[in-house]
């Protein structure tokens, strides 16, 4: 059984819902879980054009202040009861290493946790949201060639969120380091990747960071498994990097997603405070 949920949205997510804060304390404790960290998707850096449709990828700036002074109210109300972390989903941004670093020196002093994930690919100087729909992987796969370099792209990404120089309140638990295979029973891949993956793990383990070991893609239609799949977990676990389970719930219902397809409950971690 899970302890904690390490990864959960908000109703300051522009593309979740309206569900409360209250509302996922309640159920975390009705799942018998002893904490849970939100990581709402936090502003994107300073000059940077959120490319969806709806721009609706991330919290405004503006709110940032308001969710802060929310959950402190919450993690204050349910002190007693449940560990709630105040936390954000920081996105890695290629080019904005900068403005992001701004960013986490402001507001990391008023965080508990958070994650470092990465949804934005950089191709011919334009960014593309790698998991917004499959026509955008399909526009992905043609401007690269290939699903298979799509992927690749995407690893190479996520190495240089790892290695990135984001200042002292850089996030230290990598997100959804699989979130390309979003879409694989649609566009699948014809190779496994296996040394970009491993590539990745060595370097999360070099740092000392974690892992989001993340449930979301068992509820996605055309994934299907965990972000990463099992057996790319179970290598993270005998690396002895720590796997910290989160759901990635952006309504209440979407709690303890993927938990029964986890390899192995028992070994999960829960995030180490700052």
């Amino acid at each position: 059984m899970i302890k904690h949920d390490g990864h959960i949205h908000s109703p300051y997510c522009p593309h979740g819902t309206a569900d409360t804060f209250a509302d996922y304390c309640e159920q975390a404790i009705s799942h018998g879980l002893s904490g849970l960290t939100f990581t709402e998707h936090a502003p994107l850096p300073e000059g940077f054009t959120d490319p969806t449709p709806e721009q609706d990828s991330a919290m405004s700036y503006g709110r940032l202040t308001s969710y802060i002074e929310d959950l402190q109210a919450v993690k204050s109300f349910y002190k007693n009861k449940l560990s709630v972390l105040i936390g954000l989903e920081v996105d890695f941004i290629e080019g904005f290493e900068k403005e992001t670093t701004t960013f986490l020196n402001e507001v990391g002093p008023t965080l508990d946790d958070s994650i470092l994930s990465c949804h934005f690919i950089n191709i011919n100087n334009e960014y593309y949201c790698i998991d917004y729909s499959p026509d955008v992987f399909l526009t992905c796969q043609t401007l690269l060639g290939s699903t298979d370099a799509v992927y690749k792209h995407y690893y190479e990404t996520v190495k240089k969120s790892v290695k990135a120089d984001l200042g002292s309140y850089k996030p230290t638990r990598i997100g959804h380091i699989t979130l390309c295979q979003k879409f694989k029973k649609k566009y699948p891949a014809t190779e496994l990747h296996s040394q970009d993956i491993t590539s990745i793990l060595h370097l999360i383990n070099d740092h000392n960071y974690s892992l989001d070991y993340n449930g979301a893609g068992t509820l996605k239609p055309l994934c299907g498994v965990t972000y990463p799949p099992s057996d790319i977990a179970s290598l993270a676990h005998q690396l002895g990097i720590p796997l910290i389970y989160g759901s990635d719930a952006h309504q209440v219902k979407g709690m303890a997603a993927g938990v029964d397809t986890l390899f192995n409950t028992d070994i999960l971690s829960t995030p180490v405070l700052r």
